[in-house]
């Protein structure tokens, strides 16, 4: 793998409108902020079923490919291997932006292969890539409250108190995201594991 290799950056969401501010779909919301920093237009794909943004981390950095797949999260893996093999992008080059009802609201995570932990979007992508070793962001959103079942916990919206915190925290996650590419997964984790 070459240091030239593009870096593909996948928020994991549910398209349409009755979605975008769930808790399922804050992969959506970090991509549009890496995407802003970028100076990165988001346009429609048609090949790979998805919205995909271009542009570079810095003046002459690494090239991203960022996408928002169109397809529900259960089957956006196809769009994602489809990306990956148009712009020759290595599994260790591709990363994940996801919800994670294993980590409390308000901590980021980064972490490379492993499980899935039920997650549709993530069982998803490691069938089509035929691999876990992609790179995870792992946007924490806590276990729901009471009763309350998991598929309809993550597919509400973030309550106003998270709210407070949310553009922070998409921020940050943003930051991970970078940190990544740059650094790489382990420098990441000592940076912001610890806050």
């Amino acid at each position: 793998m070459s240091d030239e290799s593009p870096w593909l950056i996948v928020g994991l969401g549910n398209p349409g409108k009755e979605y975008a501010a769930n808790r399922h779909n804050v992969g959506f919301m970090v991509a549009d902020l890496v995407a802003s920093r970028v100076g990165a237009r988001f346009g429609r794909s048609k090949r790979a079923h998805s919205d995909v943004a271009e542009g570079r981390l810095g003046f002459g950095g690494p090239k991203l490919v960022l996408a928002k797949p169109l397809t529900y999260m259960n089957l956006l893996g196809a769009p994602v291997a489809s990306l990956a093999q148009f712009f020759k992008v290595p599994v260790s080059n591709v990363i994940a932006v996801h919800d994670e009802l294993d980590v409390p609201y308000g901590q980021i995570r980064a972490k490379r292969g492993g499980g899935e932990g039920g997650h549709n979007g993530l069982r998803s992508m490691s069938k089509s890539l035929a691999s876990k070793e992609y790179a995870r962001v792992r946007f924490g959103i806590g276990r729901p409250p009471g009763r309350q079942d998991a598929a309809d916990y993550v597919l509400s919206d973030f309550s106003a108190a998270e709210r407070k915190e949310l553009d922070f925290l998409i921020d940050r996650a943003a930051d991970v995201v970078e940190a990544i590419v740059l650094e790489g997964v382990e420098w990441a984790q000592n940076k912001y594991h610890g806050s």
